[in-house]
């Protein structure tokens, strides 16, 4: 047997190949939405992908499990209780998958979502691996709290928890303590709170190290688990359910965009999703833009701040760009939102004034102060006296809370989300709006 892991650094994200060296055929655990990396990888290796399993509808990134069916003929397993739109097989509590000397066993692990299971790899008798999904994570398990309104089956987060307490402890904690575990996802996903930087662990590792796995009740479990879990973005909902459906084909997808002649003018109102860096937004954008840096979260962001129900432009400083904006957006299925893609370069437009660090240090009273950072950050405290939280998610939605008896100054934790922040609220109140941008990271030492 040998295994291969494919990483999405952007996304946090982990799938797998499980290929069979007796029978030359591939299962696939997980994939991301392009397939190519593991078409590539079955050729290299002269490996047919036989098989694809998911261990449940994922709300943070678009598999490609249909379009691989539809491509190599490979048999789709996933739990019966997914309720899952495409042609699979039921691959539920006990069930086998058989390639030459692997054996892929099913175990039901419902805490992350009701219906997820993880797979454990078995090789002439012996567990080799467990392929964990959203159930365990090293370091960490699933956060329990992202299917009280999507999916085929609905359970409050109290209901999951206390579902993965026992999957842990009856399903996985069993396994021997070589067992290898791959999961999902590592450090950066939002599918947890306290992910680590390994990309693997062992059973006995993580019953040494993963807080979650610690001798505790099922009601201290429960608590320990549904504190301080990070946010939810607004696509994650629109992800379980276009994964329970299943994704359109990748490479169409991605042609279909609609690509307008460059420096295009959207209508009055529309959505308009800037990825340039900041600082040539700064010196000239189109009225209203949001300022979206392409960087290593950009996906995440875009699905946090921009609705699945809208419909958005999306522009970049190049060709090149923007053709990998428009890629990182497919990862989360939001090029299926795109009314229009161009590449801007234009001089002029709407501008954005400047943050004199020097004014705001002598004159603090004289700024309205807007901390973007979500809760489970500012929980530890705030960099500045009497700045108001409003997180960037939520604040298209919030900006009329803010005051305007003064210039705002918005901050995050270092400099990246407040480009976007500063953007959404410079169109949206009646004064001046500073960036602080990277300036936070040495004033909040000298706080």
């Amino acid at each position: 047997m040998k295994i291969k892991q494919f990483e999405d650094k952007g996304l946090a994200h982990f799938g797998y190949a499980i290929l069979s060296e007796e029978k030359k055929e591939i299962v696939l655990v997980d994939p991301a939405r392009d397939p190519q990396p593991y078409y590539d990888w079955a050729e290299a290796e002269s490996a047919k992908i036989v098989g694809v399993i998911e261990t449940h509808p994922h709300a943070d990134f678009v598999s490609a499990h249909l379009e691989i069916h539809k491509t190599t003929g490979a048999t789709i397993y996933v739990s019966m209780l997914v309720g899952a739109d495409y042609p699979h097989q039921a691959y539920d509590d006990g069930d086998e998958i058989v390639l030459g000397e692997v054996k892929l066993k099913a175990l039901h692990t419902p805490g992350h979502s009701p219906d997820g299971i993880s797979i454990v790899a078995e090789v002439d008798g012996k567990d080799i691996a467990v392929f964990t999904g959203d159930t365990l994570f090293i370091g960490d398990v699933g956060r329990p709290d992202l299917r009280e309104k999507a999916g085929n089956i609905m359970a409050r987060r109290e209901e999951l928890a206390r579902q993965l307490y026992y999957s842990t402890r009856e399903k996985l904690m069993t396994l021997a303590d070589d067992v290898l575990v791959y999961p999902a996802h590592g450090s950066g996903s939002l599918c947890g709170k306290a992910l680590s930087d390994a990309q693997s662990s062992t059973i006995g590792a993580e019953k040494i190290g993963n807080y979650a796995l610690q001798p505790m009740s099922e009601e201290a479990f429960v608590k320990v688990l549904l504190e301080d879990q990070p946010f939810i973005p607004k696509y994650f909902g629109y992800d379980v359910s276009l994964n329970k459906q299943g994704a359109p084909a990748y490479q169409p997808s991605l042609t279909g965009v609609k690509r307008l002649d460059k420096n295009f003018t959207p209508e009055a109102g529309a959505v308009i999703v800037d990825g340039r860096p900041q600082e040539q937004f700064k010196k000239g954008h189109l009225k209203g833009a949001i300022n979206i840096q392409n960087g290593g979260k950009f996906e995440t962001w875009l699905g946090s701040i921009v609705a699945p129900t809208e419909k958005y432009y999306l522009l970049a400083g190049s060709e090149k760009e923007l053709e990998e904006l428009i890629r990182k957006a497919a990862k989360i299925g939001y090029e299926l939102l795109i009314a229009g893609a161009f590449v801007y370069d234009k001089q002029g437009g709407e501008t954005s004034e400047g943050f004199d660090r020097a004014r705001f240090e002598k004159n603090l009273q004289d700024y309205t102060i807007v901390d973007i950072r979500n809760s489970s950050e500012t929980k530890a405290g705030k960099f500045f006296e009497g700045a108001i939280n409003v997180p960037l998610p939520e604040l298209r939605e919030r900006a009329s809370e803010i005051p305007t008896d003064k210039p705002v100054v918005v901050h995050c934790a270092g400099g990246y989300r407040s480009a976007a922040g500063s953007s959404i609220l410079e169109s949206q109140l009646p004064v001046p709006v500073l960036d602080m941008s990277e300036a936070v990271n040495e004033l909040k030492l000298q706080k």
